[in-house]
């Protein structure tokens, strides 16, 4: 990859730039446009992420920083880790947006000097015996939107040891839980709510009749397992190019299109009734979720535009958890976890699909992203491979089974008079570390094809293959537990460009039946939905 910009990416960056900048200085006229100067960054976010990628590439193969991408027919070595500059920018921006996000509260209705408030009458005598004030700073906002950073730098933090150290998955599994404790812990100061609310059905068993159950501690351990759950739910959902950052603004601009439902009532809103012009509890919340989102998508298309195939860049373990890290940082402190987890059901299923495998109940190769076929350069399933004489155990074999009959895994048998192909063995390493790519010179990873014996025809060039008496039967291979896997298991073989676009398409179709589900069936499960009955807004 070039290090060097063309001259139109340059004018353009620089047009865009220049732009954001005269934007952001008239945003200082009255009392302030937060979203207005929020779209502002983004595009600068999106301008400086461009041009970093692209300078800071070499530098980072430079210092080893670097991965072959094994999915084509002449692998190249490209950049690896360069979410982590997408992750710095993201973050800057957030840093130098506080003033404006604040600057009503800040100029236009304190004295600043470490005065919180501003007197409304003419002494200060008067307004403590009054008790009157004209403004008090929302500090509770501040405490958020400063957690939500100190969550995102640790997490930046750990994405950069994971590419550097190459750290195993059970030690940097639980590590996020413990970068959301900023975050935690402002929720517990200034939120604390910790009950839900109980559905229709389920109330007539409740203990006089509550509508609300108080979960208590258990509360925050959700919170924590969300924590957790996010950025490893982005990580293992990879393997081919621009599949990581393209799920990523799938789901944020989902996340931005719920928050503009409690943001803009136009005509059939399905939160916010087109007639009401009372503004919606969740306002702030909602807000402060764009401000956080705008920044992160232009981040992520400045870096998908280098990562998309054929990528120029890899984007590391540090995208991946910034970006899962996100999506929780805002559905916690707006209150939406679970219309998250609605629009995270393609990672959900992936990562109990996986279960098996990342739990090493059956063997993990390394890297289970699928396998290119440099014959007919498309993508196909990844395998783990079986031994004959080292099968799995009679409880898996049931279950392998159970899961080929519901077209959840493809298995490989042998016949009466084949031959057992010679195939490698994979070892166990207890995590699917897919990023499309590999630092070693070969993968353990082998297709479904290559353990095709012809059934009459010998091949010009057989492999070395073992005769096995009373083999037949036997399992030589089973397809990788991934979502990737069982969709080429399906579909069939793809160019990795097609597969990733179609992999998006359902990542998309996925989250909006996702939000039309939390937005409609929360009417029959809980009789409300947000909306203003009687000019009163019902629960959240």
């Amino acid at each position: 990859m070039s290090a060097t910009l063309s001259r139109t990416e340059t004018w353009s960056l620089l047009m865009t730039f220049g732009c954001s900048i005269a934007v952001l200085a008239n945003t200082f006229q009255g009392e302030g446009a937060p979203v207005v100067a929020s779209i502002a960054f983004s595009a600068l976010a999106f301008s400086l992420t461009y041009a970093f990628v692209r300078w800071s590439g070499p530098s980072f193969a430079k210092a080893g920083m670097k991965g072959k991408d094994i999915g084509k027919l002449y692998p190249k070595e490209l950049p690896e880790g360069m979410g982590s500059v997408a992750a710095a920018v993201f973050i800057l921006v957030l840093m130098a947006f506080i003033p404006f996000a604040f600057y009503k509260d800040i100029v236009a209705a304190t004295s600043g000097g470490g005065n919180r408030d501003v007197p409304s009458p003419p002494t200060f005598r008067e307004s403590v015996d009054t008790g009157r004030f004209l403004h008090r700073f929302p500090h509770s906002k501040l405490s958020s939107y400063q957690s939500a950073l100190n969550t995102l730098q640790a997490t930046t933090i750990l994405g950069l040891a994971d590419d550097i150290l190459d750290l195993r998955w059970r030690h940097k599994f639980f590590i996020p839980a413990l970068a959301s404790l900023p975050l935690l812990i402002v929720y517990y100061v200034d939120f604390g709510v910790t009950s839900v609310v109980v559905p229709n059905f389920l109330i007539r068993y409740m203990p006089r009749g509550a509508r609300l159950i108080n979960l208590g501690p258990f509360y925050y351990a959700y919170m924590a397992a969300l924590s957790i759950f996010a950025p490893n739910s982005i990580n293992i959902f990879a393997g081919i190019n621009g599949i990581e950052v393209g799920q990523s603004l799938v789901v944020a601009a989902l996340l931005v299109l719920n928050s503009s439902l409690y943001l803009v009532p136009f005509p059939g809103n399905p939160v916010l009734h087109s007639a009401s012009t009372t503004p919606h509890p969740a306002t702030d919340s909602h807000l402060l979720t764009l401000y956080i989102l705008l920044p992160f998508i232009a981040v992520s298309i400045a870096l998908y535009i280098h990562n998309r195939y054929p990528a120029r860049v890899f984007v590391g373990d540090t995208y991946c958890y910034v970006a899962g890290m996100t999506f929780a940082v805002v559905a916690i402190l707006s209150h939406f976890s679970k219309t998250l987890l609605l629009l995270l059901i393609p990672q959900i299923f992936n990562f109990v699909y996986s279960t098996p495998q990342l739990f090493k109940l059956i063997p993990c190769p390394r890297h289970r992203l699928p396998k290119f076929n440099a014959r007919t350069g498309l993508r196909e399933p990844s395998i783990t491979p079986w031994e004959v004489g080292k099968q799995p155990k009679p409880y898996l074999i049931k279950i392998f089974s159970i899961m080929e009959r519901l077209g959840l895994l493809q298995i490989t048998r042998l016949v009466s008079g084949e031959a057992v192909p010679d195939v490698p063995h994979v070892k166990s390493n207890g995590m699917a570390h897919a990023n499309g790519h590999t630092k070693s010179p070969s993968s353990s990873v082998i297709s479904l094809s290559s353990l095709a014996v012809p059934a009459r025809t010998p091949s010009p060039k057989p492999l070395s293959t073992t005769t096995k008496i009373g083999a037949q039967g036997k399992i030589v291979a089973t397809s990788n537990l991934t979502i990737i896997n069982l969709y080429l298991v399906h579909r069939g073989p793809l160019r990795e460009d097609e597969l990733t676009k179609e992999l998006l398409i359902i990542q998309l179709v996925c989250g909006l039946a996702g939000l039309l589900i939390r937005h409609k069936l929360a009417l029959f499960l809980f009789g409300m939905d947000n909306r203003p009955i009687g000019g009163v807004w019902s629960l959240v």
